[in-house]
């Protein structure tokens, strides 16, 4: 029979449930094992329960099934068809069919080594399924606030100035073994826990490269046979689509299958040496980076721990080997130090940025995992978190789409000297996509206008002179430009600002006063939007 299915909630030990004093429980046959575990409980009085059994059932049965007279034969066949099916235990109610449990059934558990549980006549069948769920949550809840725990202290070691060393530490901690991040030269780079013996060691060493993927830099080398897995009768390998070898993980499969396999890279493989679980994660970077395990058990959370692990790993080799956050990091210091931005530009990767205001739609501000969040779905870790506003630096020619969720404003491609420009134009687009209700809208980048053919310095001294009389109040100058580029609507112009609409009105009214102007005149409009592009 192939290995039982495993539910989503961890089995019961076996002693845990014959614990239970409401219970009454009395094993009286079988080995004594603590190992032994309950997946389920299952009722049945067929005289042949295996087609109706999946494997680790507790098996539930009054003996209504046993014919008068049976014998030893009797209940060797009906023994044996259970542990054939994969059956935990057997347990026999006592009453109403049967006063004690017929001793040929105890000689027959006795000899087939499945353990035989005495149910007492005041318990009912129901009340030990009830039993084992309640012990199935319990293990369950007590599981997810282990993995929760383990998923924090990663998340805390991988926000440490050394991020490696840590989560390798929280992972050897959090499994009781032994962490080993292997390098795409397939040499341990790093490692966390108490050192395995020689043989553990080797073996984990070589289930690591069963999993390597060859880097760009580093291929990896077949050997003549092809590749080897260390242990061909206990190591399973698994890729998307693609599950080979034994053990509770996995369907059964040869050796064979198992070489075929390799050759689509499996993205995990495991393996028991000396009683010690060993466990290889190839990580996600595509740079040829191996995490190792070995640890002496393996509990059912355990893989989503390491999971997380890998993944946090993946993120931190990745950056680490493409040189990325190094050369961020050196971009800030070097403007911190006094650098000119276009001096640091490529240090980030490109000459000409882009950039972009997001705000979330709805009323809460953005914290920094919805900020990160906008940066990825944007493709650029250059994210910065301004009150109510996220604005993310993006590499020219990345294609920057809609996103669900945000309303963003998109700045003209600009070289570093116009940083601060192409700021001010993305703010400008997000004020008027949240005002005109659109998701995205870009900076318009269009062709030699009327304004062009006016001398800069003449077109700024006459834009001055203009607006002096508001040129104060920088909360009039954004009101007007704002007002003329909504084409007047108040409305718009109250939810660009995040003001009542009154205020629009009596800024705009204020505006006209000051600056002497007919604003419903549209050449008095003209005149002022063109000084107010000057500013």
């Amino acid at each position: 029979m192939p290995d039982p299915a495993v539910p989503p909630t961890p089995p019961v030990p076996l002693d845990a449930l014959l614990a239970r004093a409401d219970l009454g429980l009395r094993r009286i046959a079988g080995p004594a094992d603590p190992a032994v575990v309950v997946h389920w409980a299952h009722t049945s009085e067929m005289a042949d329960p295996y087609p109706y059994l999946l494997g680790g059932e507790l098996l539930l049965s009054a003996g209504v099934h046993v014919p008068d007279g049976a014998g030893t034969g009797y209940f060797d066949a009906y023994v044996s068809r259970i542990v054939a099916a994969g059956g935990a235990a057997l347990g026999f109610g006592v009453a109403p069919v049967h006063d004690t449990v017929p001793g040929a059934l105890v000689e027959a558990c006795e000899m087939h080594g499945l353990p035989l549980v005495e149910v007492p006549p005041r318990t009912t069948f129901s009340a030990v399924a009830r039993a084992l769920w309640q012990l199935m949550a319990q293990a369950r809840t007590a599981e997810l606030r282990r993995v929760t725990e383990a998923q924090q202290s990663l998340a805390t070691a991988a926000a440490r100035p050394d991020p490696v060393p840590s989560v390798l530490q929280q992972l050897a901690r959090r499994l009781g073994g032994r962490a080993v991040l292997y390098g795409p030269e397939g040499t341990p780079i790093a490692g966390a826990g108490p050192e395995p013996g020689e043989e553990v060691r080797t073996a984990l060493a070589k289930l690591a490269e069963v999993v390597r993927p060859p880097s760009p830099g580093h291929p990896r080398t077949p050997s003549p046979e092809g590749p080897r897995p260390p242990s061909p009768g206990h190591t399973r390998a698994s890729s998307p689509g693609h599950r080979v070898g034994s053990g509770p993980d996995a369907p059964a499969g040869s050796p064979g299958d198992l070489h075929a396999d390799l050759a689509a890279r499996p993205s995990s493989a495991s393996d028991t040496v000396a009683g010690v679980r060993l466990v290889a994660h190839a990580l996600g970077n595509g740079e040829g980076f191996v995490l190792g395990t070995a640890a002496p058990q393996r509990d059912a959370g355990d893989h989503t721990i390491a999971s997380v692990a890998a993944v946090l790993l993946s993120l931190l080799t990745g950056e680490r080997h493409s040189g990325s956050g190094a050369g961020r990091s050196s971009a800030l210091v070097r403007l911190l130090l006094g650098a000119a931005p276009a001096e640091v530009a490529p240090l980030l990767g490109g000459d000409r940025w882009r950039v972009v205001h997001g705000r979330p739609d709805g009323r809460a501000a953005p914290d920094p995992v919805a900020a990160s969040a906008l940066g990825a779905a944007l493709g650029s870790s250059l994210v910065d978190v301004a009150g109510e506003v996220v604005r993310v630096l993006v590499p020219d020619g990345r294609a920057v789409e809609r996103v669900p969720g945000w309303t963003l404003g998109l700045s003209a491609a600009a070289a570093p000297r116009d940083w601060p420009a192409a700021d001010t134009q993305a703010a400008r687009a997000l004020a008027r996509a949240r005002a005109t209700r659109a998701p995205l809208l870009r900076h318009g980048d269009r062709p030699t206008a009327l304004t062009d053919l006016v001398p800069p310095a003449e077109a700024d001294a006459h834009a001055r002179a203009l607006l002096t009389p508001i040129e104060q109040s920088p909360a009039l100058v954004d009101t007007l430009r704002t007002w003329l580029s909504l084409h007047g609507s108040w409305d718009r112009t109250a939810v660009a600002l995040d003001v009542h609409r009154n205020t629009v009105r009596q800024r705009i009214a204020r505006c006209a006063a000051l600056l002497d102007a007919d604003l419903d005149d549209p050449d008095v409009r003209m005149e002022l939007w063109f000084a107010l592009r000057r500013t």
